[in-house]
């Protein structure tokens, strides 16, 4: 029989894929203006591009999830970052508006699918206990913040030094580095509990069931908030802040702050759902999001409040993650939830693609970001709003 895989060594391997993923892909926002600069795209299009990334992350999100439910994450996710990679070469090396679309936005964006929370945070959650679940899961979501602490200094110096091509094929090289892992993820799963981790052959039902239940409705409405807000701000903050005449390399540093501070976040919001309720959590998260907002678009920017500003988005970045995790686990339990997770994070990502292409339109249209920080403004007040109504049966599975 085939020993289990020690669960420090599966947390490690989920937190560096994440790691990679989800670094490389907060890079994004660093390529518009000197792929827009060559001339051959324009900026409008490769916020397009990526809008439709986060699209087509999102869309095949539940399917990733539920094959990885049904047959284990070691093929998704070496399948994930073999597209992934595949995507970045095709951008770097032919970057005409077809391959940026195809291989920056569709690639990409399903190579993402393989690689994140729907597979990586769910078979974390399979292979905990109880007791180990909450504390897990967040370590896992924290380890994305690291790629993001080296990958987008890494990224803007060889842009810098080298050229963006280049640098997507270095980001290209780091994501197939991670294909191997996924091996990892699929050494160890619960014993103790085989009907909440058993593969379920019930995926369509399921869905349909939390589909009708206005709790998953309200956690998943609310999840839109926050890929809108994140996608806007990741792809667009560097440009506003040049169109600011903020100090340059202000936007890269406040991508890496985010991405320091996020590690702190995302572990102390899971953490702190042993003592309280994650929908109240995640109400609490979008409301100072929103505050914070509010604050940095009051006053000109300048290289402190920028900083200021990363801070705090950093504490409450990737703290969602956990915690509409927890909640999902909270109200159906385990054994399908890299599929239900899935679905939700498809909200998540057409608020991302919103965030991301709106971002480019307005700035087309106006010359002017500011009706899109507005938008972030309201979205995430109202998320706070619809988390606050989330009740669990008494039936439900505790995670």
């Amino acid at each position: 029989m085939k020993r289990p895989v020690h669960f420090g060594l599966l947390l490690a391997a989920a937190a560096v894929i994440m790691s990679v993923s989800l670094g490389i892909r907060q890079t994004f926002g660093l390529f518009m203006t000197p792929m827009g600069s060559t001339h051959v795209v324009s900026i409008a299009l490769v916020a397009f591009a990526i809008a439709l990334q986060n699209l087509i992350w999102g869309v095949v999100q539940p399917f990733a999830g539920s094959l990885s439910d049904r047959f284990g994450p070691a093929g998704v996710v070496a399948i994930g970052a073999v597209v992934y990679a595949v995507g970045l070469i095709g951008a770097a090396l032919h970057p005409d508006a077809f391959t940026i679309i195809v291989g920056f936005g569709i690639l990409v964006g399903a190579g993402l699918s393989g690689m994140t929370f729907a597979v990586v945070i769910s078979a974390v959650s399979q292979s905990a206990s109880d007791a180990q679940r909450a504390t897990a899961v967040a370590l896992a979501a924290a380890g994305g913040s690291l790629g993001q602490v080296a990958l987008v200094p890494i990224a803007q110096s060889l842009i810098t030094w080298s050229g963006y091509q280049r640098a997507l094929v270095v980001m290209a090289l780091i994501a197939l580095a991670a294909a191997p892992l996924g091996a990892v993820l699929a050494g160890r799963r619960r014993r103790d509990d085989r009907r909440e981790v058993a593969p379920s052959s019930a995926t369509w039902p399921a869905i349909v069931c939390a589909a009708r239940d206005p709790n998953y409705l309200f956690v998943t409405s609310g999840f839109f908030a926050c890929g809108f807000q994140l996608a806007f701000i990741s792809v667009h903050l560097p440009t506003y802040l040049s169109i600011c005449h903020v100090a340059v390399g202000i936007g890269a540093a406040s991508l890496a702050t985010i991405g320091f501070f996020n590690v702190i976040g995302s572990y102390g919001f899971g953490k702190l759902m042993d003592r309280y309720a994650p929908q109240y959590l995640l109400a609490v998260l979008y409301a100072i999001r929103a505050t914070a907002t509010f604050a940095f678009i009051v006053v000109p920017p300048t290289a402190f409040t920028t900083l200021g500003f990363a801070v705090i988005m950093g504490l409450t970045w990737l703290g969602t993650v956990p915690l509409t995790n927890g909640v999902i686990a909270r109200l159906y339990g385990l054994s399908n939830l890299g599929t239900l997770f899935g679905v939700c994070f498809l909200s998540h990502q057409v608020g991302s693609f919103l965030g991301a292409w709106l971002g480019g339109l307005t700035l087309a249209a106006t010359g002017s970001y500011q009706p899109m920080w507005a938008a972030t403004i309201v979205v995430g007040f109202v998320s706070a709003l619809l988390n606050l109504p989330i009740r669990y049966r008494a039936t439900a599975v505790a995670a």
